[in-house]
């Protein structure tokens, strides 16, 4: 086993509004030409749970082996697959048996406890930060395909960007992932068009 990963800075992308969103978007740019794996190895997931799991900021994630690994793409791309079904004409039922079976395996595994400290703060541990994290995203995947909140989550209108997200916002009508990235590159070609073209 490689030796543990420290907490990084924010090298990976978040704010979908749920953890299996967040999560979905490690597989950048995903149906195109340009998809890129951001989980190309057992210490980028160690990273990513260092980064957007629960956990304090000066928890130490053991990297963990490659099967870990291989089991956390999958996972990922059975939530795509849940959620891709949930969102269509059958629901969560549309979502194939391969898949169910491989996010109920996954949701029944241990997810990170939670101990209030002198402090007063919530704080998360957990004996496998990884697969508990795991646990969290696929328990996550299945009561978000299942739930009203379904029915806010969009697809980027970036043209460059792939990511879902889920819409909070009032009146229900937010386009981008992200305002300071495809919110601003849109508004700015939109702009540059406009006075390119003298409209």
């Amino acid at each position: 086993m490689a030796p543990p990963s420290e907490p990084t800075t924010a090298r990976f992308r978040s704010g979908a509004g749920r953890l299996c969103l967040d999560f979905m978007r490690t597989l950048r740019l995903r149906g195109t030409d340009e998809a890129t794996e951001e989980l190309a190895t057992a210490r980028d997931l160690a990273d990513w749970v260092a980064q957007l799991g629960p956990y304090p900021a000066d928890t130490v994630v053991p990297v963990p082996d490659e099967a870990v690994l291989l089991r956390a793409r999958a996972l990922r791309e059975a939530v795509h697959t849940l959620l891709t079904a949930a969102r269509g004409e059958d629901g969560p039922a549309g979502c194939p048996s391969a898949e169910r079976d491989l996010l109920n395996a996954a949701a029944a595994g241990a997810t990170p406890a939670v101990r209030l400290d002198a402090t007063g703060a919530a704080v998360h541990t957990a004996q496998d930060p990884v697969g508990a994290v795991l646990a969290d995203i696929a328990r996550d995947a299945v009561t978000l395909a299942t739930s009203s909140a379904l029915s806010r989550v969009r697809a980027c209108s970036g043209p460059r960007c792939a990511a879902w997200f889920l819409d909070t916002s009032r009146p229900g009508n937010r386009r981008w992932c992200s305002m300071e990235t495809c919110g601003n590159t849109s508004k700015k070609n939109t702009w540059r068009t406009r006075h390119t073209t003298g409209a």
